[in-house]
Parts: C-alpha cells; sequence; structure tokens
C-alpha cells in the first residue's frame, strides 16, 4: 500500500487551484461564528491522507500563520486495513510538512451497527470530538462538491426528508466544511501544486460500499443523461433547501414556545399551524422528551392528534412511550393508554 508522499517537482505545480483551496478556507474563517471560535488560538484539521483533506491541511496552516492560531491536524487509524498505522502515520508527517503545527495520530475501534460505514464513521467523529479540549473549537473537514451531492442522493434515495436532502451543512459546530462549493477535482489539483502525492483508499473504489457506487456509478450516468452540472445542480438543491428549513425552523421555534404548557403540548395553538410547523414541533418536543428512532411515519401519526382527531387512542412510539391528546393536551408517557382521550 503507498502511503502519502511528498513530491518536489515544480514542473507539476498548479499554483491556481492551491490559491482556490486557501481563499475558500480563508472566507470561511472570516465569518462571525468561525472567527469567535478562533480566538482560543487553535484551529484543528481532520486529515485522512487523501487529496481533499492535504489541501485542507495546507490551507488551515496557512489561514493559521496569517491569524497567529495554532493549527492541529488529527489523523484518525480505522485501523480496517493492513498497513493503515503507517499510513496514518505517513499522513501526519505530511501534513507536519505542509506548514500544520501539530500533527497526531489516533486509532480507533470500529464496530456496532449500521454496516462498516457507518460504524467507521461514528468511531472517527467521536475520536475528533475527543481530541478537543473545550466543546467551543473548531474541526475543518474536507468534505467538497462531490460529497454533497453524494449526501443529497443517498437522502433522495432513503426519503428522507427536506432536512436530509439539505445535505451536510457548512457549519455545524464543531464541525467545518469550508470546501464545499469546490470540486473533488480542485483539491487534486492543489495537491500536484503542493508537490504532494496524496494516498488514495482502496476503500474508496470499493463497490461495496453505496457511496463508492454513487460515485462511479450513479453521478457518471445522471452527469451523461443531464448533460452535466449534476453534481453543482444538487449541492445547489442542498444549499437552498437548507434556507427554506432554517426559515421553518425559526417558525417552527416561535410555535413552539407558544405551545408548549409544562411538559405538554397545547393543541389549540398547535391545531391552526401548517402541518410541517406542526411535525418540526413534534420532532423537537418528542427528541428532547428521549423518544429515540423518530421517523417521518411516527411523526405523522402523531401530528393526526391534532390534525385529524376524532378520539382515537394514543400513539405507541419507541423507546415504549406513548403520545396520547386528553383535554385539548398532547401528553407523552410511557404506557399504553388505559381511556380514551377528550
Amino acid at each position: 500500500m503507498t502511503g502519502t508522499q511528498v513530491v518536489r517537482a515544480s514542473s507539476r505545480r498548479d499554483p491556481d487551484a492551491v490559491l482556490a483551496v486557501r481563499r475558500a478556507v480563508r472566507r470561511f474563517l472570516d465569518e462571525p461564528e468561525c472567527a469567535r471560535r478562533l480566538r482560543q488560538g487553535e484551529l484543528y484539521v481532520a486529515v485522512s491522507g487523501g487529496a481533499d483533506s492535504l489541501a485542507l491541511a495546507d490551507a488551515a496552516a496557512h489561514a493559521g500563520r496569517r491569524r497567529n492560531v495554532r493549527v492541529r491536524a488529527i489523523v484518525v487509524d480505522h485501523g480496517l486495513q493492513p498497513g493503515s498505522a503507517e499510513v496514518a502515520e505517513r499522513a501526519a508527517e505530511t501534513a507536519r510538512g505542509l506548514g500544520v503545527d501539530e500533527a497526531r495520530v489516533v486509532p480507533v475501534t470500529v464496530s456496532g451497527p449500521g454496516g462498516q460505514e457507518a460504524a467507521a464513521r461514528r468511531a472517527r467523529y467521536a475520536a475528533l470530538r475527543a481530541q478537543l479540549p473545550e466543546p467551543n473549537r473548531l474541526v475543518l473537514l474536507g468534505h467538497t462538491r462531490d460529497d454533497q451531492a453524494e449526501t443529497v442522493l443517498l437522502g433522495l434515495g432513503r426519503g428522507s426528508g427536506a432536512r436530509s436532502l439539505a445535505g451536510m451543512r457548512p457549519l455545524d459546530p464543531p464541525w467545518g466544511r469550508p470546501l464545499l462549493e469546490l470540486s473533488r477535482s480542485v483539491t487534486a489539483q492543489a495537491c500536484t501544486g503542493l508537490g504532494v502525492r496524496p494516498w488514495s483508499d482502496p476503500h474508496n473504489s470499493d463497490r461495496r460500499f453505496t457511496r463508492v457506487r454513487l460515485r462511479e456509478e450513479v453521478l457518471p450516468l445522471l452527469e451523461d443523461v443531464l448533460s452535466g452540472g449534476v453534481a453543482a445542480a444538487l449541492a445547489r438543491t442542498a444549499a437552498q433547501l437548507r434556507e427554506d428549513t432554517d426559515a421553518l425552523d425559526v417558525l417552527a421555534e416561535e410555535l413552539a414556545e407558544r405551545a408548549h404548557d409544562g411538559s405538554a403540548l397545547d393543541v389549540e395553538v398547535l391545531e391552526p399551524a401548517p402541518p410541517a410547523l406542526r411535525r418540526r414541533v413534534l420532532r423537537g418536543w418528542l427528541l428532547a422528551e428521549g423518544v429515540p428512532e423518530l421517523t417521518d411515519a411516527h411523526l405523522r401519526a402523531v401530528d393526526e392528534l391534532i390534525g385529524r382527531w376524532r378520539g382515537q387512542g394514543g400513539v405507541w412510539l419507541p423507546g415504549d412511550f406513548e403520545a396520547r391528546r386528553s383535554r385539548a393536551k398532547l401528553m407523552l408517557n410511557a404506557s399504553r393508554p388505559t381511556t380514551r382521550g377528550d
């Protein structure tokens, strides 16, 4: 397996791509919330050794020097392939060569439900979060426009609703994704410009994984059928849906404030509201009360206690919870109803 290598070959430089990545990171860090998190004098960047994360590490180091901020690279070794520890150490060494102040390797154990992709993601995010001395720090991730397009397609295929189709947020503290408007080809060109040879993860071409098939089969087919520009269009759609979702969430928060009556919800306040707002209020209420694994079907069933009330019994929910209506209030408890509501 070939690890990350630095190649000093000036004839292969591509300064435009390097500048594009650095510009994207600089603009991202200029955002008020990012700037606030940098006041602690530290910035973290997740590095895998691939092109996206190496281009990001260079841009983060460049921005850190300009802002007098110490940049720390974190390399998570998932231990899923022979030689992964060596690859991780080489990625850390390359990140140091690109100018980060510190690079450390964090080994993790990948296990749990949901398949290897999901388990590795959980382990990676947990390891990154554990490296933060305080929760108000910022961790940059190398997701690109192509990753965003794949995320939107996954959400579309799973019928996960607008929140999933809105894709990954540029800033979802502590995670920051400054490269979402750049294509994967730009980060690859940036690595050429930096004289860096990225590591190619064999899992990124293993068609057992859904994302790989989306990347290598579905997206190329869509690009061919729709005459190109699909990844950019999907990313734009995600951005538009994020704006719409954020606006609805603000309206739902205002509605929730009026509807809350202790631990219950006032049906008379919720009933005139559009169903989309009601379900947002219900989702926040149920999650806050500890109901796990909510689905759209669960939310619609609970919403029928408001919008299609006919004296029906309660709705049984995951975690041994039951939502019921009584005296024009929605209440939640852990037992099935013994009497009818109002």
